[in-house]
């Protein structure tokens, strides 16, 4: 099947999916594209994308169709509403999710499409912003090489490398598990600078130290600078992100398995998200460890936090947010039970003394 003669489409033409699918038209092929906000396909439509004004029109006449969503409930809808992918796609199309999803969504659209006369593989991809635009991605996927060599050409456009691992749901859990690695990642980038700040230091210049040491991380490398400059634009979105950690507790709570590291995250960037933060990117977890100050001018309000710990009652802590990852009934919810008393005002009772007033909360594990 692998031929420049192939018809795509894409759906889904975000941060991600734009150049994506740009790297798909560079290689030659026939595109369709369709998004919910057409302004965010003007561009690949300008170099020559076909608009199409559904997903059923984008998917109708295509052999291979990619979608990259926000949510498991778009990731749903897409395939399997009335008009979705499942009902709209020919027979025998390839139906790949590039969306970091839900494990048993994934087995449950592969299973579908096989009844349907169709083939469906989860295929969330890692390697950011950064890597969708220079096109090299690790696509991580739950088929097998065998299965994917029909679309393997197309895979290769826009990654440098591809991880089958050997059925559906399995490459939705595979990414999650690089993401439980981030979160610890994205933590540990954030503690450090904030101490390295906090004891006077060249933060930049003990990034570069830590870069060149075992302290290493992706998230030191490549997303400390841009908390460092102030540059909160999103690379990858904190709502994405919690939700992909969400997904991530779920999965470790049906199987009965603690991820301090992940849960710690998610409280983090649940409180992020709470203060305005969602739209950031996620090395804006460093503001909250600076002044109340600093994360106003970029943005956040912290008044949004104490409003739903004061407002809403859906949990018993009284912080009334959505988790999202199931931790049932005996959970605590974002302020962690650690008895801080009234009067505890900044990032986890490390002794900053009366004067600090960071937010970065750590007093608040999941």
């Amino acid at each position: 099947m692998a031929s420049k003669n192939l018809k795509i489409a894409f759906i889904g033409t975000g941060i991600m999916g734009a150049p994506i699918a740009g790297h798909i038209m560079d290689a030659g092929y026939e595109l369709t594209v369709y998004n919910r906000t057409k302004e965010k396909a003007a561009d690949l439509i300008e170099r020559g994308a076909a608009w199409a004004d559904s997903v059923a029109e984008a998917a109708k006449d295509a052999d291979v169709v990619f979608s990259m969503v926000g949510f498991p409930t778009d990731v749903e809808e897409v395939y399997l509403a009335g008009e979705g992918l499942l009902a709209s796609a020919k027979d025998g199309a390839y139906l790949i999710d590039l969306t970091t999803s839900a494990p048993e969504l994934a087995r449950d659209i592969a299973g579908a499409a096989e009844v349907c006369g169709k083939h469906a593989f989860d295929c969330p991809v890692t390697g950011g912003e950064s890597g969708a635009i220079a096109g090299t991605l690790t696509a991580i996927i739950g088929a097998t090489e065998r299965d994917i060599e029909p679309v393997r050409e197309v895979l290769e456009t826009f990654t440098s490398k591809i991880c089958c691992f050997g059925g559906a749901g399995k490459g939705q859990a595979a990414k999650l598990s690089n993401q439980v690695a981030l979160a610890s990642a994205m933590v540990g980038m954030a503690d450090a600078l904030s101490f390295a700040q906090q004891n006077d230091l060249d933060v930049e210049q003990v990034r570069e130290m830590i870069c060149s040491g075992t302290g290493n991380s992706g998230a030191m490398q490549q997303l400390a600078p841009k908390a460092i400059d102030g540059d909160y634009k999103p690379g990858f979105l904190v709502e994405h992100f919690l939700k992909d950690l969400g997904l991530a507790l779920t999965v470790a709570e049906e199987k009965e398995i603690a991820l301090p590291g992940a849960d710690t995250a998610f409280t983090l960037y649940d409180m992020l998200d709470a203060i305005g933060g969602g739209r950031m990117g996620t090395q804006a977890i460093s503001l909250l460890y600076q002044e109340e100050a600093e994360a106003v001018a970029a943005g956040l309000d912290w008044s949004l936090y104490a409003a739903q710990h004061e407002h809403d009652d859906e949990c018993d802590c009284g912080c009334g947010h959505d988790h999202g990852h199931g931790h049932g009934e005996d959970h605590e919810c974002c302020c962690g039970g650690h008895g801080h008393g009234e009067d505890h005002e900044c990032c986890g009772g490390h002794g900053h003394g009366e004067g600090h007033e960071c937010h970065c909360g750590h007093h608040h594990e999941g």
